[in-house]
């Protein structure tokens, strides 16, 4: 009883947290906008000023649900992975989902000169770009559960995963070789990731098929309790292993697979959510985690975002350097203060 009542006043303060959190990041940027302005904005009453209703309403409120979505999403998916392999390394790229992402946007990107004229500028577009990732990301992903059904050995399709990775990466090096100035540029900035350039209908579509993997997710709470006994004792449960592991691959996929289709790569979340939440909450409990590892994902990446938007600047810096400098320093001393992992 204890513990379940340090959970829920933990839940209530992280709850917290999370609301301070969005509330400043749609405060901070190139214009400072006071919170009370904001509140009328979001129940429909005017602003003091109608571009604050502008920026809050098209730019910042998509872009703090983007980013809710992108911390919450990929630090379940890290979760799901580090679980299902019982790597602590393990993250919700390990698959080769990124990799494939990355490599049909280079596709598209570096090798639009193959194509050239109206088919050019209709592949390397918005959506031309968004199709790609999430096609690159798909073919990786169909290619590994072929593999999983055949393979017994989890770790197996690790290694297999990451194998597909080096190809893809191999690959894009070759097209990168090849590609102009401009074109490497401009995937580069894929790259970098970027939270601010989805639009509400985009929004929508994210949310659509996020919330799929978070319900797919949240069914396989039980696998991933049991999962952690080690396979054989699962089995010896009822578990049924193969549908369990691909349940989880599926999950994982549609998370990370959307979420770096929409918004490019974003490094570190993945990985180091599960970590932080573990050594907080001190339990390997997936029905403690999971909800937890969703509300530490969505507030370190609204942190993270706060910073790389830089308050009364009008430049913006790359999420994906900011994530890393910010939270790998956070779990090398939240590990050294506790001295060993939890997992």
């Amino acid at each position: 009883m204890v513990n379940q009542k340090t959970y829920q006043v933990s839940f209530i303060v992280l709850i917290a947290v999370l609301i301070l959190c969005f509330f400043i990041n749609i405060s901070l940027g190139s214009v400072f906008i006071p919170v009370k302005s904001i509140f009328n904005s979001l129940i429909g009453n005017t602003t003091e000023h109608d571009t604050w209703q502008l920026i809050i309403q098209n730019y910042r409120l998509p872009k703090a649900f983007t980013a809710i979505i992108v911390g919450s999403g990929l630090g379940i998916s890290g979760l799901l992975m580090q679980t299902l392999f019982k790597n602590p390394l393990a993250g919700p790229f390990v698959l080769g989902i990124s990799s494939g992402a990355s490599l049909g946007v280079a596709l598209v990107i570096l090798g639009s000169g193959l194509f050239g004229g109206i088919f050019a500028s209709l592949f390397v577009s918005k959506w031309g770009i968004v199709i790609a990732a999430s096609l690159g990301s798909f073919l990786v992903l169909l290619a590994v559960l072929m593999v999983s059904i055949k393979v017994r050995d989890t770790m197996a399709i690790l290694i297999i995963g990451l194998m597909f990775a080096s190809i893809t990466a191999a690959i894009v090096s070759v097209l990168s070789y090849f590609g102009s100035a401009e074109q490497l540029q401009q995937y580069i900035f894929w790259g970098f990731g970027s939270l601010g350039n989805l639009s509400w209908n985009d929004l929508f579509i994210l949310l659509l098929i996020y919330g799929l993997g978070v319900i797919i997710s949240i069914i396989s709470i039980k696998p991933l309790n049991t999962l952690l006994l080690g396979e054989n004792y699962a089995k010896s449960l009822g578990l049924n292993i193969k549908k369990s592991r691909l349940t989880i691959i599926i999950a994982t996929s549609l998370l990370a697979g959307t979420i770096t289709a929409f918004t490019g790569p974003i490094a570190f979340i993945g990985l180091a959510i599960p970590h932080i939440t573990r050594q907080v909450f001190n339990t390997s409990n997936h029905k403690i985690l999971l909800p937890a590892v969703f509300i530490f994902g969505a507030i370190v990446m609204l942190i993270c975002d706060t910073i790389a938007q830089l308050p009364n600047s009008d430049l913006t810096l790359p999420i994906n350097a900011i994530t890393s400098l910010v939270g790998a320093p956070v779990v090398i001393w939240l590990l050294v203060r506790k001295r060993k992992m939890i997992f």
